[in-house]
């Protein structure tokens, strides 16, 4: 927003002095309505973002009861434009415990909560919040996912040494990197490959270009996780 003001601001010093004030209004008028359009866009994706958030909470409460102390935030929103949300297959969110106090620190237990989205959640009346599926993930399941991820991902098909590997290392574009070392670099495939892993009686997990796919079973949807997402919600668990 700031660098919308920014530009407004340059626009009126660089208007011509001999235009006329006609002309001047003109031009005033039209990039005062490009900022409105601009506020209206960002105030549009953070009051969605707040009513994602929101109904994250409800489900975790209604779902969830033992947990009665947690901070919880979405990363999908952040820098997002209108019409990229509306295309977005999964919502992802960071969930940690606390002991109330005066000022807490976060530093209870850490779970992700996914929201898989279907086609039309995002409409003219808004979000359909009833298109969305959910699926809770605490430290060791999300381990277990990235052991079976890494395996159809690379040559590297040993659970244990994944695992150790996964929690000191970190997720990058190419492949498990440990400090500065690519330990377990990823398959380099083309477009129209794919390698499948049967994950649970609900998932199957799909590789393709460096990304992590995952097939919902129960709606036969498949949707990508991005990299950035899946990065940031590896370094969640794993802080190294």
């Amino acid at each position: 927003m700031k660098n919308s003001i920014l530009a407004l601001f340059t626009l009126l010093i660089f208007i011509p002095k001999h235009s006329s004030a006609q002309d001047n209004g003109a031009v005033i008028a039209g990039a005062v309505g490009a900022l409105a359009a601009i506020g209206a866009g960002v105030a549009a994706v953070e009051q969605m973002k707040e009513r994602a958030e929101l109904t994250a909470t409800e489900w975790l409460l209604a779902n969830n009861p033992e947990i009665t102390s947690f901070s919880l935030q979405t990363i999908d929103f952040d820098g997002k434009k209108l019409k990229d949300m509306s295309s977005a297959s999964v919502i992802t969110f960071k969930i940690q415990e606390f002991v109330p106090s005066d000022k807490p620190e976060l530093d209870g237990k850490k779970q992700v909560l996914l929201g898989f989205t279907s086609h039309g959640w995002i409409n003219e009346y808004g979000i359909d919040f009833n298109k969305i599926k959910w699926f809770l993930i605490d430290e060791a399941e999300w381990t277990k996912m990235m052991v079976a991820y890494v395996k159809v991902a690379s040559s590297e098909k040993n659970d244990a040494s994944l695992e150790s590997i996964l929690r000191d290392g970190k997720i990058v574009n190419k492949g498990v990197r440990v400090k500065s070392k690519m330990t377990i670099p990823f398959y380099q495939l083309s477009g129209d490959m794919y390698v499948v892993t049967d994950y649970s009686s609900e998932m199957k997990f799909i590789y393709n270009e460096r990304s992590l796919g995952i097939f919902l079973k129960d709606t036969r949807d498949l949707v990508q996780i991005k990299r950035g997402s899946l990065i940031e919600l590896h370094e969640f668990f794993f802080d190294n």
